[in-house]
Protein backbone atom coordinates (compact mmCIF):
# COMPACT_ATOMS: atom_id res chain seq x y z
CA UNK A 1 0.00 0.00 0.00
CA UNK A 2 1.41 3.12 -0.79
CA UNK A 3 2.38 6.23 1.36
CA UNK A 4 -0.31 9.15 1.79
CA UNK A 5 0.84 12.56 3.34
CA UNK A 6 -1.58 11.88 6.02
CA UNK A 7 0.01 8.51 6.91
CA UNK A 8 3.33 10.16 6.79
CA UNK A 9 2.35 13.15 9.05
CA UNK A 10 0.84 10.47 11.88
CA UNK A 11 3.93 8.69 12.13
CA UNK A 12 5.15 8.76 15.80
CA UNK A 13 8.45 7.68 16.92
CA UNK A 14 8.51 4.33 18.84
CA UNK A 15 11.00 2.95 21.07
CA UNK A 16 13.26 1.53 17.69
CA UNK A 17 13.37 2.50 14.25
CA UNK A 18 10.65 1.73 11.96
CA UNK A 19 10.26 1.43 8.22
CA UNK A 20 6.83 2.65 6.57
CA UNK A 21 7.33 1.52 2.45
CA UNK A 22 5.66 3.53 -0.51
CA UNK A 23 6.63 0.72 -3.40
CA UNK A 24 9.56 0.20 -5.58
CA UNK A 25 12.12 0.36 -2.87
CA UNK A 26 11.38 3.75 -1.15
CA UNK A 27 10.64 3.78 2.12
CA UNK A 28 10.49 6.18 5.34
CA UNK A 29 12.49 5.27 7.93
CA UNK A 30 11.30 6.71 11.56
CA UNK A 31 13.58 6.86 14.16
CA UNK A 32 13.34 6.73 18.07
CA UNK A 33 14.16 10.82 17.53
CA UNK A 34 10.73 11.44 15.50
CA UNK A 35 13.84 12.58 12.75
CA UNK A 36 12.10 11.17 9.73
CA UNK A 37 14.50 9.90 6.76
CA UNK A 38 13.57 9.03 3.03
CA UNK A 39 16.03 5.67 1.45
CA UNK A 40 15.76 3.61 -1.35
CA UNK A 41 16.29 0.27 -1.21
CA UNK A 42 17.93 -1.40 -4.41
CA UNK A 43 19.73 -4.17 -5.75
CA UNK A 44 23.28 -3.66 -7.92
CA UNK A 45 25.78 -6.40 -8.99
CA UNK A 46 23.50 -8.82 -7.12
CA UNK A 47 23.79 -7.32 -3.52
CA UNK A 48 21.57 -5.21 -1.68
CA UNK A 49 21.99 -1.69 -1.34
CA UNK A 50 20.00 1.35 -0.02
CA UNK A 51 21.13 4.98 -0.38
CA UNK A 52 19.60 8.14 1.62
CA UNK A 53 17.05 10.51 -0.52
CA UNK A 54 16.88 13.56 1.88
CA UNK A 55 14.59 13.88 4.96
CA UNK A 56 11.02 15.02 5.27
CA UNK A 57 9.61 17.23 5.70
CA UNK A 58 12.34 19.26 3.37
CA UNK A 59 11.72 16.47 0.90
CA UNK A 60 8.40 16.29 0.43
CA UNK A 61 6.67 12.42 -0.60
CA UNK A 62 6.23 13.85 -3.93
CA UNK A 63 9.99 15.20 -4.57
CA UNK A 64 11.10 11.06 -3.22
CA UNK A 65 9.16 10.03 -5.51
CA UNK A 66 11.28 11.68 -8.33
CA UNK A 67 14.60 10.73 -6.62
CA UNK A 68 13.66 6.73 -6.47
CA UNK A 69 12.49 6.79 -10.21
CA UNK A 70 15.56 8.89 -11.08
CA UNK A 71 17.91 6.23 -8.98
CA UNK A 72 15.82 3.89 -10.95
CA UNK A 73 16.89 5.18 -14.28
CA UNK A 74 20.03 4.99 -13.28
CA UNK A 75 19.91 1.86 -12.38
CA UNK A 76 18.66 0.55 -15.56
CA UNK A 77 21.64 2.41 -17.29
CA UNK A 78 23.47 0.36 -15.27
CA UNK A 79 24.82 3.04 -12.93
CA UNK A 80 24.88 2.28 -9.29
CA UNK A 81 22.89 5.26 -7.72
CA UNK A 82 25.16 5.43 -4.28
CA UNK A 83 28.16 5.89 -6.56
CA UNK A 84 26.35 8.48 -8.73
CA UNK A 85 25.54 10.42 -6.09
CA UNK A 86 29.32 10.00 -4.26
CA UNK A 87 30.73 11.46 -8.05
CA UNK A 88 28.47 14.09 -8.01
CA UNK A 89 29.10 15.23 -4.41
CA UNK A 90 33.20 14.70 -5.42
CA UNK A 91 32.32 16.94 -8.27
CA UNK A 92 30.01 19.89 -6.83
CA UNK A 93 33.15 20.07 -4.36
CA UNK A 94 35.96 19.96 -6.79
CA UNK A 95 34.17 22.82 -8.32
CA UNK A 96 33.60 24.74 -5.60
CA UNK A 97 37.23 24.68 -4.95
CA UNK A 98 37.80 25.78 -8.35
CA UNK A 99 36.32 28.95 -8.29
CA UNK A 100 38.00 32.05 -9.32
CA UNK A 101 37.74 33.18 -5.94
CA UNK A 102 39.56 30.20 -4.33
CA UNK A 103 41.97 30.52 -6.85
CA UNK A 104 42.92 33.93 -6.92
CA UNK A 105 43.04 33.60 -3.15
CA UNK A 106 45.45 30.64 -3.26
CA UNK A 107 47.67 32.49 -5.70
CA UNK A 108 47.68 35.67 -3.64
CA UNK A 109 49.54 33.41 -0.62
CA UNK A 110 52.03 32.13 -3.13
CA UNK A 111 52.86 35.41 -4.52
CA UNK A 112 53.24 36.52 -1.16
CA UNK A 113 55.92 33.76 -0.42
CA UNK A 114 57.52 34.72 -3.33
CA UNK A 115 57.94 38.23 -2.33
CA UNK A 116 59.31 37.28 1.16
CA UNK A 117 61.83 35.05 -0.16
CA UNK A 118 62.70 38.27 -2.13
CA UNK A 119 62.80 40.57 1.07
CA UNK A 120 59.78 42.78 -0.21
CA UNK A 121 56.77 44.00 1.66
CA UNK A 122 54.59 41.56 1.63
CA UNK A 123 51.44 42.75 3.86
CA UNK A 124 51.46 45.70 1.93
CA UNK A 125 51.14 43.66 -1.12
CA UNK A 126 48.96 41.79 -0.82
CA UNK A 127 46.47 43.75 0.75
CA UNK A 128 46.67 45.51 -2.56
CA UNK A 129 46.27 42.76 -4.54
CA UNK A 130 43.33 41.32 -2.40
CA UNK A 131 41.71 44.26 -2.11
CA UNK A 132 41.44 45.38 -5.71
CA UNK A 133 40.17 41.82 -6.14
CA UNK A 134 37.54 41.69 -3.46
CA UNK A 135 36.27 45.29 -5.00
CA UNK A 136 36.26 45.02 -8.39
CA UNK A 137 36.18 40.88 -9.46
CA UNK A 138 35.07 38.64 -6.54
CA UNK A 139 31.56 40.08 -6.12
CA UNK A 140 31.08 39.50 -9.80
CA UNK A 141 32.23 35.98 -10.95
CA UNK A 142 33.96 35.35 -7.77
CA UNK A 143 32.15 32.11 -7.54
CA UNK A 144 32.36 31.09 -10.86
CA UNK A 145 34.54 27.51 -12.10
CA UNK A 146 37.80 29.21 -13.01
CA UNK A 147 37.38 26.92 -16.60
CA UNK A 148 34.37 27.84 -16.90
CA UNK A 149 34.64 32.14 -17.02
CA UNK A 150 34.81 33.06 -20.97
CA UNK A 151 36.63 36.14 -22.09
CA UNK A 152 33.41 38.68 -22.78
CA UNK A 153 32.19 37.70 -18.96
CA UNK A 154 35.66 39.11 -17.79
CA UNK A 155 35.42 42.12 -19.89
CA UNK A 156 32.04 43.23 -18.88
CA UNK A 157 33.58 43.22 -15.46
CA UNK A 158 36.42 45.30 -16.74
CA UNK A 159 34.34 47.70 -18.10
CA UNK A 160 32.78 48.02 -14.78
CA UNK A 161 36.04 49.51 -13.99
CA UNK A 162 36.09 51.91 -17.06
CA UNK A 163 33.00 52.99 -16.50
CA UNK A 164 34.18 54.96 -13.30
CA UNK A 165 36.81 56.14 -15.07
CA UNK A 166 39.80 53.87 -13.66
CA UNK A 167 41.52 52.76 -16.65
CA UNK A 168 44.40 52.73 -14.89
CA UNK A 169 42.84 50.08 -12.52
CA UNK A 170 41.34 47.82 -15.33
CA UNK A 171 44.08 47.26 -17.00
CA UNK A 172 46.06 46.09 -13.19
CA UNK A 173 43.05 43.84 -13.16
CA UNK A 174 43.47 41.97 -16.05
CA UNK A 175 47.28 41.74 -15.86
CA UNK A 176 46.11 40.54 -11.91
CA UNK A 177 43.68 38.21 -14.09
CA UNK A 178 45.85 36.79 -16.32
CA UNK A 179 48.91 35.94 -13.37
CA UNK A 180 45.90 34.10 -11.94
CA UNK A 181 45.02 32.02 -15.06
CA UNK A 182 48.65 31.17 -15.52
CA UNK A 183 48.88 29.52 -11.67
CA UNK A 184 45.72 27.41 -12.50
CA UNK A 185 47.07 26.28 -15.47
CA UNK A 186 50.07 25.35 -13.87
CA UNK A 187 47.62 23.71 -11.04
CA UNK A 188 45.76 21.32 -13.54
CA UNK A 189 42.42 24.19 -12.82
CA UNK A 190 42.52 25.53 -16.56
CA UNK A 191 43.03 24.76 -19.71
CA UNK A 192 43.46 28.70 -21.31
CA UNK A 193 44.26 31.91 -20.18
CA UNK A 194 41.38 33.54 -21.08
CA UNK A 195 42.37 37.06 -20.61
CA UNK A 196 44.74 36.62 -23.40
CA UNK A 197 41.90 37.64 -25.73
CA UNK A 198 41.21 41.42 -23.94
CA UNK A 199 44.33 42.99 -24.24
CA UNK A 200 43.09 45.08 -26.74
CA UNK A 201 39.80 45.42 -25.36
CA UNK A 202 40.15 47.82 -23.14
CA UNK A 203 40.94 51.70 -23.11
CA UNK A 204 44.13 52.94 -23.28
CA UNK A 205 45.99 54.28 -20.13
CA UNK A 206 46.46 57.88 -20.39
CA UNK A 207 49.94 58.73 -18.78
CA UNK A 208 50.07 61.81 -16.77
CA UNK A 209 53.22 63.60 -14.53
CA UNK A 210 52.86 62.82 -10.98
CA UNK A 211 51.80 65.86 -9.30
CA UNK A 212 55.00 68.19 -8.63
CA UNK A 213 55.88 71.72 -7.88
CA UNK A 214 58.25 72.30 -10.47
CA UNK A 215 59.03 76.26 -10.50
CA UNK A 216 61.80 77.89 -8.31
CA UNK A 217 59.21 80.12 -6.17
CA UNK A 218 56.60 76.87 -5.79
CA UNK A 219 59.40 75.27 -4.33
CA UNK A 220 60.30 78.17 -2.17
CA UNK A 221 56.73 77.97 -1.24
CA UNK A 222 57.04 74.08 -0.01
CA UNK A 223 59.94 74.09 1.46
CA UNK A 224 59.14 77.16 4.00
CA UNK A 225 55.48 75.37 4.47
CA UNK A 226 57.24 72.42 5.52
CA UNK A 227 59.66 74.26 7.73
CA UNK A 228 56.48 75.85 9.52
CA UNK A 229 54.59 72.53 9.78
CA UNK A 230 52.87 72.42 13.44
CA UNK A 231 51.51 68.86 12.94
CA UNK A 232 52.87 65.28 14.08
CA UNK A 233 57.29 65.47 14.59
CA UNK A 234 57.90 62.42 12.80
CA UNK A 235 55.44 63.71 9.66
CA UNK A 236 57.48 67.11 9.78
CA UNK A 237 60.62 65.26 9.41
CA UNK A 238 59.72 62.64 7.00
CA UNK A 239 58.73 65.91 4.99
CA UNK A 240 62.07 67.85 5.29
CA UNK A 241 63.90 64.88 4.40
CA UNK A 242 62.05 63.82 0.82
CA UNK A 243 63.95 66.91 -0.84
CA UNK A 244 67.12 66.17 0.39
CA UNK A 245 66.97 62.59 -0.53
CA UNK A 246 64.41 62.62 -3.91
CA UNK A 247 63.79 58.94 -3.47
CA UNK A 248 60.44 57.17 -3.85
CA UNK A 249 58.00 57.76 -1.08
CA UNK A 250 58.52 54.21 0.01
CA UNK A 251 61.98 53.66 0.63
CA UNK A 252 62.71 56.59 2.79
CA UNK A 253 58.90 56.14 4.64
CA UNK A 254 60.08 52.66 5.32
CA UNK A 255 63.45 53.60 6.28
CA UNK A 256 65.11 51.84 9.36
CA UNK A 257 67.61 52.89 11.62
CA UNK A 258 69.93 49.73 11.02
CA UNK A 259 70.36 51.16 7.59
CA UNK A 260 72.02 54.18 8.59
CA UNK A 261 76.00 54.70 9.27
CA UNK A 262 75.51 58.21 11.29
CA UNK A 263 79.51 58.39 11.99
CA UNK A 264 80.43 57.95 8.07
CA UNK A 265 77.17 59.85 6.62
CA UNK A 266 75.89 57.02 4.92
CA UNK A 267 72.57 55.70 4.16
CA UNK A 268 72.36 52.02 2.81
CA UNK A 269 68.95 51.64 1.29
CA UNK A 270 68.81 47.68 0.60
CA UNK A 271 68.10 46.14 -2.88
CA UNK A 272 64.90 44.68 -1.72
CA UNK A 273 63.39 48.07 -1.16
CA UNK A 274 64.61 49.93 -4.28
CA UNK A 275 62.40 49.18 -7.38
CA UNK A 276 65.41 47.71 -9.31
CA UNK A 277 66.13 45.12 -6.76
CA UNK A 278 69.49 43.91 -7.79
CA UNK A 279 71.86 45.60 -5.75
CA UNK A 280 72.30 47.66 -2.57
CA UNK A 281 71.62 52.11 -3.16
CA UNK A 282 73.48 54.17 -0.97
CA UNK A 283 72.99 57.91 -0.41
CA UNK A 284 75.45 60.13 1.39
CA UNK A 285 73.88 62.24 4.06
CA UNK A 286 74.45 66.30 3.71
CA UNK A 287 74.93 67.82 6.66
CA UNK A 288 71.03 69.71 6.36
CA UNK A 289 70.09 65.59 6.41
CA UNK A 290 71.99 64.79 9.35
CA UNK A 291 70.66 67.83 11.67
CA UNK A 292 67.26 66.20 10.61
CA UNK A 293 68.41 62.87 11.48
CA UNK A 294 69.69 63.44 14.72
CA UNK A 295 66.52 65.26 16.07
CA UNK A 296 64.40 62.10 14.82
CA UNK A 297 66.69 59.74 16.48
CA UNK A 298 65.84 61.42 19.86
CA UNK A 299 62.09 60.60 18.87
CA UNK A 300 62.46 56.96 16.85
CA UNK A 301 66.26 55.79 17.61
CA UNK A 302 64.58 53.12 19.67
CA UNK A 303 62.09 51.83 17.21
CA UNK A 304 63.08 49.87 13.95
CA UNK A 305 61.73 52.63 11.71
CA UNK A 306 62.78 56.33 11.29
CA UNK A 307 58.74 56.72 10.97
CA UNK A 308 56.70 54.21 12.88
CA UNK A 309 52.98 54.72 12.88
CA UNK A 310 51.65 55.62 15.09
CA UNK A 311 48.91 53.11 15.53
CA UNK A 312 51.41 50.32 16.04
CA UNK A 313 55.05 51.30 15.60
CA UNK A 314 55.97 48.08 14.31
CA UNK A 315 54.76 49.27 10.77
CA UNK A 316 55.91 52.30 9.28
CA UNK A 317 53.94 55.53 8.36
CA UNK A 318 51.67 54.98 5.42
CA UNK A 319 51.53 57.37 2.22
CA UNK A 320 48.52 58.32 2.99
CA UNK A 321 49.69 60.04 6.17
CA UNK A 322 52.20 61.91 4.82
CA UNK A 323 49.87 63.37 1.17
CA UNK A 324 47.29 64.54 4.29
CA UNK A 325 50.05 66.67 5.57
CA UNK A 326 50.43 68.03 2.49
CA UNK A 327 47.04 68.71 2.09
CA UNK A 328 46.97 70.34 5.32
CA UNK A 329 49.47 72.60 4.26
CA UNK A 330 47.08 73.85 1.63
CA UNK A 331 48.50 71.80 -1.09
CA UNK A 332 46.14 70.43 -3.51
CA UNK A 333 46.36 66.74 -4.39
CA UNK A 334 46.58 68.06 -8.43
CA UNK A 335 49.38 70.42 -7.30
CA UNK A 336 51.81 67.96 -5.17
CA UNK A 337 52.33 64.88 -3.78
CA UNK A 338 55.17 62.69 -1.92
CA UNK A 339 56.62 61.29 -5.27
CA UNK A 340 56.69 64.46 -6.33
CA UNK A 341 60.22 65.48 -4.93
CA UNK A 342 61.81 63.49 -7.57
CA UNK A 343 59.89 65.45 -9.90
CA UNK A 344 61.12 68.60 -8.40
CA UNK A 345 64.66 67.25 -8.61
CA UNK A 346 64.70 66.33 -12.13
CA UNK A 347 63.35 69.47 -13.46
CA UNK A 348 65.13 71.97 -11.42
CA UNK A 349 68.44 69.99 -11.04
CA UNK A 350 68.39 69.80 -15.13
CA UNK A 351 66.40 72.46 -16.51
CA UNK A 352 67.31 75.28 -14.13
CA UNK A 353 70.79 74.43 -12.07
CA UNK A 354 71.81 72.66 -15.64
CA UNK A 355 73.10 69.54 -13.75
CA UNK A 356 73.09 66.74 -15.54
CA UNK A 357 71.42 63.59 -14.40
Amino acid sequence: MSLTATVIKNAKPKAKAYKLFDGDGLFLKVSPTGSKLWRLKYYFDNKEKSISLGRHPEISLKRARERCLEARTLLAEGIDPSEHKRAMKLSNELERSNTLEVIAREWIIFKGKQKSEKGGYVERYTNDLENRLSKNVFPYIGKRPISALTAPEILKVLKKIEDRGACETAHRVLGTLGQIYRYAIATSRAKYDVTRDLRDALLPVKKGHRAALIKPEEVKGLLNAIEGYEGDEIVRSLLKLSPHFFLRPGELRNAEWPEFDLENKLWCVPACRMKIKTQDHFVPLSNQAMSILKELHSLTGHRQYLFPSPRDWKRSLSNNTANAALRRMGFRKEQMCMHGFRAIARTLLDEVLHYCI
